[in-house]
């Protein structure tokens, strides 16, 4: 697979020190936060960092699938939702962590299960940025971004895709 015209390629150093910068920004609003909801997959690396960064120690996941390919998105299906007790007012003083924001329809959907909640990105498209309340990174619409998970020295398939390449 070769990289789109627009790559934005992310190493794990990168990745680690986005994720902190986004702590960091999280920290300076001064708000209490007693839990994160981490919306898998991508959020799953992000959320490890912040919850340390932050001392947050209850971690709950909604799993939300939109890229059924990894070169395009679809329509989100919710895979497992949240718990009641995060759910009660609105998510107040949760927060939500995802590693991008695309078009948006991710952190819709999460929103409307926890309207109070902080919705909290990495990365951002212009179309997602309306939908979330802190990121760190604005990329162009038409960038693709590869996370250090996608990659080896080119494009990884998942191991389930087909047999391991060396």
């Amino acid at each position: 697979m070769s990289l789109p015209e627009k790559a934005f390629p992310v190493s794990w150093d990168q990745f680690h020190r986005d994720a902190r910068a986004l702590a960091w920004r999280i920290s300076g609003l001064g708000k209490k936060f007693h839990a994160i909801v981490c919306v898998t997959r991508g959020g799953l690396v992000p959320s490890a960092i912040i919850s340390r960064e932050l001392e947050i120690r209850l971690i709950e996941t909604v799993c939300i699938a939109s890229y059924h390919d990894y070169t395009s998105q679809g329509e989100t299906m919710l895979l497992k939702g949240i718990s009641e007790e995060l759910m009660k007012d609105g998510g107040e003083g949760v927060l939500i962590i995802d590693d991008l924001t695309d078009t948006g329809n991710t952190a819709k959907e999460v929103r409307e299960m926890l309207p109070k909640a902080h919705l909290a990105c990495v990365y951002a498209k212009p179309k997602g940025v309306p939908t979330v309340d802190t990121f760190v990174t604005e990329v162009s619409q038409d960038t693709w971004i590869y996370f250090p998970w996608d990659m080896g020295f080119t494009y990884q398939e998942p191991i389930s895709k087909g047999p391991i390449q060396s």
